[in-house]
């Protein structure tokens, strides 16, 4: 591979250039910029900004960035400038590493794909049947989004043809690597074309990465755009704590500052369990997340907590990778990591849009030395603070203001958002008629639906659902709690 070409300047570490340029800068048609207008794409996020000339232009791309980023138009655009709506042929192919990313980046993409009738987006993600993938395959597919592993099986047993891809797109590559993805990504970009457009993402830059790049990657040019965090929107706070002492902190942290929503990073996963069985037995409503559990404990997990019927997420880095919640309160760092650049992707998790969040971090006497070492060379003084002064906080059990309900049936039984939705605004059923605003997130996967309900009325929602129907037909429902 020829030596890479990169952006200038190259943003500083901690640094992310602002962006006010307008989409209509680019050399996109009429149509794609007005549906861009019309679902609220205004200006460009800092990496669309110096991705998307490059990519316009045909070039490969290596780029840093992260969920949450604007990544998704990033690589979208350039591939739908560039399709074929009149072939109906694989000509793109979006790897992801996890089904919930996949399943984010497919609704965007059908969003982004709005100028134009009649482009087909398949998903094709593990931990679902795969009868519904066959199907459409064999109706025909303009672009691909899939798991490695899927995209695999569907690769070996014939059910999926590569020939006509232009564009391959490796979405958060370096936690595809952490997952053990290596040969299924080897695999699949052997099975594209060798003239093609590839697109690779990653958040860290891990020797694989470049290994991969030397491989499937032509003349890339690359990107690198640290992320900035303004003071005003993320506080940051230290605290210096015994190791032994760490899990009582975040209990007392949680009680002072009283976040909706929190997500706690641990180093390992056995922390990960100590820890939530600690903020159980004190009455957290905490659940985990972690590279073991089942693909259905884990959507079950993603759907609580984003439906705020969770108060704390505990998860390591490799667990928590890609996922985007709204409106998070806080960042609690129990471990403290080494790496500047992580530290810098667990804090930007909060403090997003217009909203502030909290960044507190447990450090251990050795952690501390090390900040101030790096505080005497780059000038950024950490704001130490003492638990002790925060000893006498509310102690009332902090809950979070929403349960998640579970309906047994999902796409499968063609159930739609709107059918919840109707089933308890309207008068079958009997008991409350929900309004708007009583409820929360529906979310439908294959098999189940859920639905967030204020916190008081989850009872009447579940005798309500259970009593009358939704789609015409009788369902099962349950509280989800941990």
């Amino acid at each position: 591979m020829s030596p890479t070409e990169t952006t200038s300047p190259q943003p500083v570490a901690g640094e992310t250039p602002a962006s006010s340029q307008p989409f209509s800068a680019l050399p996109l048609p009429a149509a794609m910029l007005a549906n861009l207008q019309q679902i609220g794409y205004q200006t460009m996020t800092p990496i669309q900004a110096a991705s998307l000339p490059l990519t316009l232009a045909g070039h490969d791309l290596i780029a840093q960035a992260k969920t949450g980023s604007g990544k998704t138009a990033a690589f979208a655009l350039p591939l739908l400038n560039k399709l074929n709506q009149r072939w109906f042929a694989v000509q793109a192919l979006v790897l992801c590493p996890t089904r919930e990313l996949a399943d984010q980046v497919t609704r965007e993409m059908r969003r982004l794909a709005r100028f134009t009738e009649n482009i087909k987006i398949v998903a094709l993600c593990g931990g679902t049947t795969m009868r519904p993938q066959l199907a459409s395959l064999e109706n025909g597919a303009h672009i691909v989004v899939g798991t490695p592993g899927r995209v695999m099986d569907h690769l070996e047993r014939g059910s999926l043809d590569l020939d006509a891809v232009n564009t391959l797109v490796l979405d958060e590559a370096d936690r595809m690597l952490d997952m053990g993805f290596h040969d299924a990504m080897v695999f699949i970009a052997k099975h594209c074309p060798l003239k093609r457009q590839t697109l690779l993402f990653s958040a860290t830059y891990p020797a694989g990465i470049a290994e991969l790049a030397e491989r499937f990657l032509h003349k890339p040019r690359e990107v690198k755009l640290l992320e900035q965090h303004a003071g005003s929107k993320i506080r940051q706070r230290f605290y210096e704590v015994k190791h032994a002492e760490r899990r009582q902190a975040v209990a007392t942290l949680l009680k002072h500052y009283r976040p909706v929503s929190t997500l706690a990073f641990c180093n390992t996963k056995q922390q990960c369990r100590d820890l939530v069985e600690e903020l159980q037995a004190q009455g957290f409503h905490a659940l985990t997340l972690n590279g073991d559990m089942e693909q259905r404990d884990r959507d079950q997990v993603l759907v609580q907590f984003a439906n705020r019927s969770c108060s704390v997420l505990v998860a390591t880095d490799v667990a928590a990778r890609g996922l985007d919640i709204a409106q998070l309160e806080a960042v609690i760092n129990v471990d403290m990591t080494p790496d500047p650049e992580i530290h810098i992707h667990r804090i930007g998790r909060t403090g997003r849009g217009d909203e502030d969040g909290w960044a507190l971090n447990l450090c251990s006497p050795g952690d501390r030395k090390r900040l101030e070492r790096n505080a005497d060379a780059s000038g950024n003084e950490p704001e130490w603070h003492t638990l002790g002064d925060l000893q006498s906080g509310n102690d009332a059990p902090l809950v979070p203001p929403m349960v998640t309900l579970q309906i047994l049936g999902g796409r499968k039984e063609k159930i739609r958002p709107g059918d919840v939705l109707g089933a308890l605004t309207g008068e079958d059923g009997g008991g409350h008629r929900f309004t708007r605003e009583e409820v929360g997130k529906i979310t439908v996967t294959e098999q189940s639906t859920y639905v967030a309900i204020t916190r008081p009325l989850a009872a009447a929602a579940v005798q309500k659902l259970s009593n009358g129907k939704v789609k015409g037909k009788t369902v099962k429902v349950r509280a989800l709690e941990d």
